[in-house]
């Protein structure tokens, strides 16, 4: 059994309720219990002060070894792959993206890096 369902089913927590608790969608909860998806960091850390554990007991209940997650947490994220995807989650609830959402998401990511650019030359000079 996934040690995040485990833990919630031992503190008598329904899925809503530690959703509630990590500020949360019930949907992702159940993601994470049946391996869909991770938690990041900042939630495997409320997660352990919840059920107080230690985040690597939580990273060895998801069999995930802290070095292959440090690794990942270091690597950048592809943006151009995160954008092709027709569904993502954000602030932990789950949308679809037709062609028409996603190019309005690439030009509204487009306009935000052109001014972290000029942000950064203003800085060398």
């Amino acid at each position: 059994m996934n040690i995040i369902k485990q833990l919630r089913q031992q503190s008598n927590l329904t899925q809503q309720e530690l959703g509630e608790k990590l500020n949360i969608q019930k949907s992702a909860i159940s993601k994470y219990e049946t391996g869909r998806t991770r938690p990041s960091l900042e939630t495997l850390q409320k997660l352990s002060s919840i059920f107080k554990v230690s985040v690597e007991t939580l990273l060895n209940g998801l069999g995930i070894k802290i070095e292959e997650f440090n690794q990942e947490a270091k690597q950048p994220k592809d943006l151009t792959k995160f954008l092709n995807q027709t569904e993502i989650m954000f602030d932990g609830e789950t949308y679809k993206l037709n062609p028409e959402s996603r190019q309005k998401l690439r030009n509204a990511l487009e306009f935000a890096f052109y001014e972290a650019k000029k942000m950064n030359k203003r800085k060398k000079d």
